[in-house]
């Protein structure tokens, strides 16, 4: 049944988690080949290096579609958008199964990264529109519980769906749970009106709209030290002996993960600022631990697991401030956070194979403790827009000047 009206005091997690499970095949579908490049090369004919340009032009379609299809889309009705982009899975995912072709295959995963754009962009301002102001941070971290999910899980799951059934079986599984996932949207989501004319806000009013390039601003230095990390783990932690324990070590971040999302459900709407500071700042003191301590492999777990923790509940603050301080212009605000998160796996990835081929893995704690350092002093400095102080549904909808 179609409404525009909230849902009131409590949580819609039927539809929540249909959001959740969005975002869960978002990155599932962005990670699966990671875990099977040398099947999928065989398969495709090329050397497991070109097959893993099907991550990188993944990551490309989402980059270059979130900003303009947010844009194209405004209009539309909600729940139309959502389908557009669940069902873009389903046709990409079932083409990268069924293609015999490298060149095919790349135009698929193209397209589908375009669709992970696209959803990304509209999760965080679907999931807000579902409850009252107060609720809204506990209605983004239900809605972003499959990115940590996925995280752990997805190189994993696609490495032993590989194995069991084959690497084209296994985007076949990915196009079956978007059927599910369609039937589970117009059963349970509710549908909202897009914006009219009048209430659209030019891409860079929003931009410069008080806080919110604060908050991007937040977004790419943190993420740009997480990535450089994460991108490499594997190389840091072989000093510590881990080499081949490093699905061990990326299982101990991916539970952390969850419970840091857990944790901020609980704090994001009355303590939004605060978990935000004191996230980059566990996070600075991790990055100066594994420095002090990089051939310890008991270090690395117990820093790997409060990174984790830090890390989990990132989407849902940054977000949370970022939808916050754009107002009505929350989707297009959304939209540059995609290209901005997405920019900064690239960066990630850039920077982090510089400093392994210069310094080596050795280096990576420093520079994320000066990335951290300097995403926290844009966000101490955003007291008053970007990382309001107080609880953030006391002012909901009041302007910053």
């Amino acid at each position: 049944m179609m409404t525009n009206e909230r849902q009131g005091a409590t949580l819609p997690y039927g539809a929540l988690l249909a959001l959740a499970m969005t975002g869960f095949i978002c990155i599932v579908t962005e990670t699966l080949p990671a875990g099977l490049l040398p099947e999928i090369g065989d398969g495709l004919g090329v050397s497991p290096s070109w097959a893993g340009q099907m991550v990188t032009v993944y990551a490309l379609g989402s980059l270059l579609a979130a900003i303009p299809l947010t844009i194209a889309t405004r209009s539309w009705r909600r729940r139309t958008v959502l389908l557009f982009t669940v069902v873009g899975f389903l046709l990409f995912n079932s083409l990268t199964a069924l293609s015999s072709t490298y060149w095919l295959t790349l135009i698929a995963r193209f397209f589908a990264g375009v669709s992970a754009g696209l959803a990304w962009s509209l999760i965080g301002g679907y999931a807000r529109r579902m409850v009252n102001p107060d609720l809204q941070g506990r209605a983004m971290a239900v809605a972003m519980v499959g990115t940590p999910i996925a995280l752990s899980l997805g190189v994993p799951l696609g490495t032993w769906l590989g194995g069991a059934i084959g690497w084209r079986m296994s985007f076949a599984v990915m196009s079956g749970l978007t059927l599910v996932l369609i039937a589970w949207v117009l059963i349970k989501v509710p549908d909202y009106p897009g914006q009219s004319q009048s209430q659209r806000i030019a891409l860079r009013q929003v931009l410069f709209t008080p806080g919110v390039r604060s908050v991007l601003g937040v977004v790419v230095t943190w993420m740009l030290a997480h990535n450089i990390l994460y991108t490499y783990v594997a190389p840091f932690v072989s000093a510590a002996g881990l080499g081949r324990h490093v699905d061990l070590v990326l299982l101990v971040f991916g539970t952390a993960a969850l419970a840091g999302i857990w944790l901020t459900g609980r704090l994001v709407d009355r303590h939004l600022r605060t978990a935000v500071l004191v996230s980059l700042a566990t996070f600075a003191a991790v990055s100066v631990f594994f420095g002090m301590f990089p051939g310890s492999a008991m270090a690395i777990y117990i820093g790997v697991f409060i990174w984790g923790m830090t890390f989990g509940g990132a989407a849902t603050l940054l977000q949370t401030a970022l939808a916050d301080a754009a107002g009505e212009g929350a989707d297009a605000a959304l939209s540059m956070n995609v290209v901005a998160w997405n920019g900064a796996i690239a960066g990630g990835g850039l920077l982090g194979g510089m400093l392994l081929g210069q310094w080596g893995a050795s280096a990576f704690p420093w520079v994320l403790l000066a990335l951290v350092l300097g995403s926290l002093a844009i966000a101490c400095r955003a007291r008053v827009s970007g990382f309001p102080q107080g609880e953030r549904f006391a002012g909901h909808g009041a302007t910053d000047h």
